[in-house]
C-alpha cells in the first residue's frame, strides 16, 4: 500500500479506526521482550509454567536469517514453538502448502527443533489420507502435530480414532508430549459440562483450549479434571491467548472503545471480525495481558493452566510491511 493513499483510507471506518502514526520500532525486539515479560511474570508464581509462541519463528535469530545468531534470551524464555499450515492449509484448507512456503517455514522451525525446543504443527486438513500424511511427515521431522479438520478449531476430529502416537504414560513437561489437541471454540458442544466431559475422555497428551467458556473463566477444579487422559495418564492443559491483537469479545474490551479507542489500538483486522491490530509494545496493552493481578495471564494462572499458547506473535510482520 502506497503512503499517499492513507489520507483517503482514513475515511473508511470499516478498515481503519483512524489515522495513527506507527512509531518506528524494532518490532521484532519488542515482541521478544513482550513474550519474555509474560514468561517472567508467570514463572514468578509457577516456575514450571510453559510458554509457547505460535508462528513468528523468525524471532529465533537476531539477524532475520535461519542460520543466524540465536536470540538466546528469547529462546530461553520459551519452551517450544507452534507453526500453522506447514504441510496443509496455507492457501486453503485441505490443500497442500505451496512448496516454496513449506520450505521457508520448515527451515525456520527446524532451527527451533535443533535448538532443543518442541515444535507443534497445526495443519488444516480433513481428508483422511492427507491427515495421515501430515502426521507421518511431521513425525519424521521430529515435530508433534495436530490435523485440524475445522479451521475454527471447534471439534475433536473423528480421525484418527486415537491420537497419533497415543500412550498411557504421564506427560509432565512439554518435551514429553507426543501429540496434542487444539480446540479453542466449543460452539459445537451442548454446554460447558458436555465440552469438559468430551475433553476428559480423550487420550491427547496436551490440550490447547481457551481460558474462557463464553465470558467465564474455568475454575481450577474444572481444569484439574482435564489433566488426566481417558486412559489414566497425566497430561498438560495449555491456555490460548492472543497478544498481537485485541478482541472485542474479551472481558477486557470496553464498549466505549468502538467510538474512542485507546492509544494502543491501531486498526481493525478486516479478515477477522472483532479483532484489532494493536501497538503491542505500549504499556497500557501490556498491562492488560500481563504483569499484574488483573491481567489476562493472571486469570490463566488462577485457573490452574500449565502454560500459555501465544497467538499473533507474527504481528511484527504487519508493522514491518506497513
Amino acid at each position: 500500500m502506497k503512503r499517499y493513499f492513507l489520507p483517503f483510507l482514513c475515511l473508511i471506518p470499516l478498515l481503519y479506526a483512524g489515522c495513527k502514526k506507527v512509531p518506528r520500532k524494532d518490532y521484532r525486539g519488542e515482541m521478544r521482550q513482550f513474550v519474555k515479560e509474560i514468561a517472567t511474570y508467570a514463572r514468578s508464581q509457577d516456575p514450571d509454567f510453559i510458554v509457547i509462541p505460535q508462528n513468528g519463528q523468525e524471532l529465533i535469530t537476531t539477524d532475520g536469517a535461519p542460520g543466524g545468531p540465536l536470540a538466546s534470551e528469547y529462546v530461553s524464555a520459551v519452551d517450544g514453538c507452534g507453526r500453522e499450515d506447514l504441510f496443509f492449509g496455507y492457501t486453503s484448507d485441505n490443500t497442500a502448502t505451496p512448496s516454496a512456503d513449506h520450505t521457508y517455514m520448515l527451515e525456520w522451525v527446524a532451527r527451533w527443533r535443533d535448538a532443543g525446543k518442541t515444535v507443534m504443527v497445526t495443519d488444516y486438513v480433513s481428508d483422511t489420507q492427507k491427515m495421515e500424511y501430515s502426521y507421518e511427515q511431521n513425525a519424521l521431522q521430529g515435530f508433534i502435530s495436530f490435523a485440524a479438520d475445522e479451521r475454527n478449531l471447534n471439534d475433536i476430529p473423528s480421525q484418527p480414532v486415537q491420537p497419533y502416537n497415543h500412550h498411557n504414560g504421564n506427560v509432565s513437561q512439554l518435551s514429553d508430549a507426543r501429540n496434542f489437541l487444539y480446540l479453542i471454540n466449543p460452539e459445537k458442544f451442548a454446554g460447558k459440562s458436555a465440552f469438559l466431559q468430551a475433553l476428559q475422555q480423550t487420550n491427547y497428551d496436551l490440550i490447547i483450549m481457551d481460558a474462557f467458556f463464553n465470558d467465564e473463566t474455568y475454575t481450577p477444579q474444572e481444569i484439574a479434571s482435564l489433566k488426566t487422559k481417558g486412559n489414566g495418564g497425566k497430561r498438560l492443559v495449555i491456555s490460548y491467548m492472543s497478544i498481537g491483537e485485541a478482541e472485542d469479545y474479551r472481558y477486557y474490551w470496553k464498549s466505549a472503545w468502538k467510538k474512542e479507542q485507546p492509544s494502543f489500538i491501531y486498526r481493525k483486522n478486516p479478515d477477522w471480525p472483532g479483532n484489532y491490530k494493536v501497538f503491542y509494545w505500549e504499556p497500557e496493552w501490556k498491562a492488560i495481558i500481563t504483569g499484574n493481578s488483573a491481567s489476562y495471564t493472571q486469570k490463566i494462572l488462577d485457573a490452574g493452566f500449565d502454560g500459555v499458547y501465544l497467538d499473533i506473535i507474527d504481528a511484527f510482520e504487519y508493522y514491518e510491511k506497513d
